[in-house]
This record gives C-alpha cells, structure tokens and sequence, in this order.
C-alpha cells in the first residue's frame, strides 16, 4: 500500500484504475494530486514457450475489481466523494470474449509476444513505408488483430460466438470498460488504439485497409473515443458506485502526463516490466525518421477534441530481467540487493562483464525482434558483484539507446528527463542512467504511481477538479535529481564500448521462430 499521509485530504476524488502488465493497483487522487491509499494486487504472466506470452483476463478483470473496490469503501470510510473513475492500462494486450458470458474463450495475447514476427516480417516490404506515413509506426512484430484472426480460423468456439454477434474483441481498457459499465460500452481510446498497429495518426479512426488485409472482422474493431471523453458510467451492481469513466489511457500516455511531458521536448523514461522513453512534440507529429529504428510516433493524448503527440520508444525487459535474475535464477535476493552489489563493484570501465538485456528482441538503436540476451567478457576473477554491475550497466545502455533515438527523431535534445516506474527506485541505475545519458535525471516523488496519477489528472480536468493539466502537475512536489558524474570523454567511451557488444552480437544470425 502506498498513501501520503503528510497531504491533506479533501473532499472530492477521482478513481483511478492503472492495471500493468504483473500488476493491477487502484487509488484515490485527491484534490491536491496525490494518490491516497493505493491498493496492490499482482497479476501471472504466462509463457508457454519461447515467443508467446499470455495472460488470463479473468484474473485481470478480478484483481482489478478487487482493488477498485477497496478504493471505493477507503472513499467512504474517510469522507472522500468519488466523481470519476480513470482507466490506465497495459496497451496492445488483446483478448476475445463473449458478451452473453462475459467470459475470454481464450488467454489474452500480452504485447510482449512475438509468436507472429516472422509472418509480419513477410509484410514489411510491402507495408513498412505506408503504415509509417500513416499510423507513426511500421509493421512490427506483433498485432493483435492479426493473433485474433489466427484465433477466428483455428477454434470453432470463438467462430461460433462470431457468428452469434456474441464475439467482443478489445484490449486491456476495453475489456475493463465493459465489465465497469455492465456490457454499457465496447471502446477503446487513441492511446490504446495507436499501440495495436491499427490507427490512423491524425484521421482518429481506424486503419480498416490495413486491418482487413490481417484478416480480421472489421465489425469486431471497438468504438473509438477520445482519451478524456466520457464512455459511460460504472454499473452500481459491480463498484457500487454511479460515476462517469471520464478518461481512459494506456499507461505511458498516462506516465507521460504525470511526469510534465506536456510541451515540446519534454520527456519522461519509465521503468517498469520494459521501459519507455516518451517525449512531447505538440501538435503535429514527428514521424519516424530513416535509420532510427524502434522510435514510434503516437498520440500523447486526445483531448478536448485536440491530440496532443509524442514519440516513444521501448525495450521490453528491464524489470523482467531483474525478477529473472533474483526470481528465476535467485542469484540475487532482490533487486535492491543487486544494486547495492552493483555499487560495490570494482570500477572497470574497459573490462569486465557486459550483459544485454535482450530477453524478447531488440528495437533501438536496430531492429532485431528475434534476438536474444546475452552475457559476456566473464573470467574467473569475475566476482558476482561484477555481474550486478554489468546487469544494471545494460539496463542502463539500453535505455540510453532509446533517449538517442527519441531525441533523434524530434531532430533536438530533450529539454527535460523525468523518470518514474518501480524500477527507478534503484539509486545506483539512476546514477548510472544520467552519467550515460549526459542529462540530469529527476526521479519524481510517488513515482511509482505516476500512471495511475497522469490519467486521473486527465479525468480531473475534464471534471472541473483543475483548470488544466500544467496546474496540477507543477503543483506536485519536485523528486530526486541525479547529475551526470561522468565527462564527456568518459561517456564516449562507455557507449562505444556498448555499441561495440551491439554489433557483436546482433550481427549473429537470429534463431529460427517456432
């Protein structure tokens, strides 16, 4: 549980939802902007093999109920008047469900899952260029549609509901938006839609010719809504409470909100499962530049009738990396152990381990989706301390790379780095992550809650809670800063030396999917 006793309570409130991709949590945001008396539950990943990752959206469903409604009854218990839920989500995690059920008839496709890369691979001659021009981002490696279409051909059950009109299709926000309003709304949100690979940047609609030529059912595609229009009300039967669903938003557009990502070049790094570079570009949008690879462009968020862009990029493994090492492997207790080892490494700047983190592909700086992870330059003096170094080390490049690649693409420097994500709690990656970057890093106070706060910020506005978005978010207490200790020689160096392990190892022919 995470509250801030030390901010006053008030009288009016906005819900909000932020389920993740280990975990789903709901609380209260109070007047003044903070989370009030967040509640936690985890959630199972599942990895049937190498490429596919799935999920059960019943156990979503559930652990996001449950959350929600200790939330409501903290409400009560202190007086706190709920005026809005808001909706933040993993995005590009899709399912299929029947409605007279309300049940999946299959575990959903998480957005990690690479179990169709080599077919769309097989598109991206064709298609590369002219979904880029349009949607901000080219074919890649996943689609949920094409995974529901598989799905529709292999499995009578799901045809069958087709055919009945029962068969609802969504992602993580759809699927919680029509269980919170009783079956009221089958939506989805530009934030959520652009990440599926199937919305047109500045049309606000679908991009059915692309879509129909996956061979999915175009009358299976949601409605489209804008991030902070109001979708319904929550049926009193499963929260207890009569509210609008003001905003709905997947959870980086959230986390960039949170974290001042409002004005051109700012920008905010979150990490968490993956992690996620975002920067603000105003108005218009900054496509994809030629020869930076893995920089997408998007909605920042739609609102008002108005879609405010930005630019991301992503690796999916940074927190998944650190519970594959202390989890999976138990070399290390816990992350913060594996920090405080990595602190007392011996310095070696031009010898010791390297590790790349490329447990489910590479995007940036190359496009590598079938490649691997890897760990090097291991010796018989290598020390385990050594190893923690490395593992943080790794993390840390690759999220450079994704800082680079952002920046290159708005064709300037980012103005300002914020970061957020349970996985910045780690003051040595911190550290290590301005020496690398040049920039100095603000680590934000309730980070962790960053996108459970940036989608509630976006209900409140639209509620009347605040006037704007830069009222709410610059009121918010300032958080840690860490400044590059490194010079520029020394950062040369160190990301050469990275690029190097890059080229060595993403130059071996990818293993063949399966």
């Amino acid at each position: 549980m995470q509250t801030s006793p030390h901010r006053a309570r008030t009288g009016r409130a906005v819900l909000a939802l932020d389920e993740g991709t280990t975990g789903t949590r709901a609380g209260l945001v109070l007047e003044d902007g903070s989370a009030h008396e967040v509640r936690y539950r985890a959630i199972e990943v599942g990895h049937p093999d190498d490429l596919c990752v799935e999920q059960d959206p019943v156990e979503i469903w559930t652990a996001t109920l449950d959350v929600a409604r200790e939330a409501v009854a903290l409400a009560r218990r202190d007086g706190i008047t709920v005026t809005a839920v808001a909706l933040s989500t993993q995005r590009a995690t899709a399912m299929l469900w029947d409605s007279a059920t309300g049940l999946p008839l299959l575990p959903a496709v998480v957005w990690q899952d690479r179990r169709h890369a080599t077919e769309l691979a097989g598109l991206e001659a064709r298609w590369d260029s002219v979904l880029t021009a349009r949607q901000g981002r080219p074919v890649g490696s996943r689609s949920p549609f094409l995974w529901a279409a598989r799905q529709l051909a292999r499995h009578p059950e799901v045809a069958a509901a087709h055919r009945a009109g029962r068969l609802r299709f969504g992602t993580v926000d759809t699927w919680l938006m029509w269980h919170l309003t009783g079956g009221a709304v089958h939506a989805t949100t530009p934030t959520n839609a652009a990440s599926t690979g199937g919305y047109l940047l500045t049309a606000h609609a679908w991009d059915e010719e692309w879509i129909d030529a996956l061979g999915f059912p175009l009358d299976l595609l949601p409605g489209l809504l804008a991030d902070d229009a109001v979708s319904g009300e929550t049926d009193p039967s499963v929260l207890g409470v009569r509210v609008p669903v003001a905003a709905s938003m997947g959870d980086q557009h959230a986390a960039l909100v949170a974290l001042g990502g409002l004005a051109t070049g700012q920008a905010m790094g979150m990490f968490g499962t993956g992690a996620f570079v975002d920067a603000a570009t105003g108005t218009a949008p900054a496509l994809p530049r030629p020869g930076i690879a893995g920089v997408v462009a998007q909605p920042g968020r739609r609102q008002g009738g108005t879609t405010h862009y930005s630019l991301e990029a992503y690796t999916s493994t940074v927190g998944s990396a650190l519970r594959w090492l202390c989890e999976d492997l138990r070399l290390f207790d816990s992350p913060r152990e594996l920090g405080e080892a990595a602190v007392r490494a011996t310095a070696r700047p031009d010898a010791g381990p390297r590790f790349l983190p490329a447990f489910a592909g590479v995007r940036t700086p190359l496009w590598r989706p079938g490649a691997t992870a890897a760990l090097t330059g291991l010796t018989l003096a290598t020390t385990r301390d050594d190893l923690a170094r490395a593992v943080l080390d790794g993390i840390a490049h690759s999220v450079c790379d994704l800082v680079d690649g952002v920046a290159g693409t708005l064709g300037a420097p980012l103005s300002r780095l914020r970061v957020g994500g349970g996985v910045s709690g780690s003051d040595p990656l911190m550290q290590t992550q301005a020496d690398l970057t040049g920039l100095a890093v603000e680590r934000v106070a309730d980070s962790a809650t960053a996108s459970l706060r940036g989608t509630a910020y976006l209900a409140g506005v639209a509620q009347g809670l605040w006037t704007s978005l830069e009222e709410v978010v610059e009121a918010q207490p300032r958080g840690r800063t860490f400044e590059p200790a490194l010079d520029t020689a020394g950062r040369a160096a160190r990301r050469a030396d990275w690029r190097a392990l890059l080229d060595h190892h993403l130059d071996t022919p990818e293993p063949t999917p399966h």
